[in-house]
């Protein structure tokens, strides 16, 4: 089992939970018509991402695969027009769900915690990761917390 993390094209997904599901459950039935492990499908922000990704979290498959097989790091990539959805080793999962973070707000692109109870969805807005769901608490909004942060 792993711990899986979900990078967006903002501008592709829907803003609504539910519409967001639906589209994220046909995303995940992986059938576009290319491979699933070369970035060069994506948008440019998509391939920005990954590129800086891989540096601190190597591919496991693909043209940029690494040769490094004791490393926890090394993660299983699965690479969309629309998405890039990443298997992590639960051992990195804290590190993997900060640097997922850091760089989707970095690259603008949205982010979805796959792993998580409430399945946390973000979107990019003006530089910071946003819920698709805004909670608010006397008018200030709320985050949701990062799964290590909850128990």
């Amino acid at each position: 089992m792993s711990y899986d993390l979900m990078v967006f094209e903002k501008d592709k997904a829907p803003r609504k939970r539910k519409d967001f599901m639906d589209w994220y459950s046909r995303q995940t039935e992986w059938s576009e018509n290319h491979s699933y492990d070369d970035p060069k499908v994506s948008s440019q922000n998509l391939r920005d991402w990954f590129t800086e990704m891989i540096k601190t979290f190597p591919a496991m498959n693909g043209p940029f695969a690494s040769d490094d097989y004791d490393n926890d790091n090394v993660s299983d990539y699965s690479i969309g027009k629309d998405l890039i959805y990443v298997a992590f080793a639960w051992s990195v999962a804290e590190q993997a769900y900060k640097s997922m973070i850091e760089l989707a707000e970095k690259f603008e692109v949205g982010f979805f915690d796959v792993s998580s109870d409430n399945g946390s969805i973000y979107f990019p807005d003006n530089g910071k990761l946003v819920p698709i769901d805004k909670s608010t608490n006397n008018g200030k909004q709320t985050k949701t917390k990062p799964w290590w942060k909850i128990w």
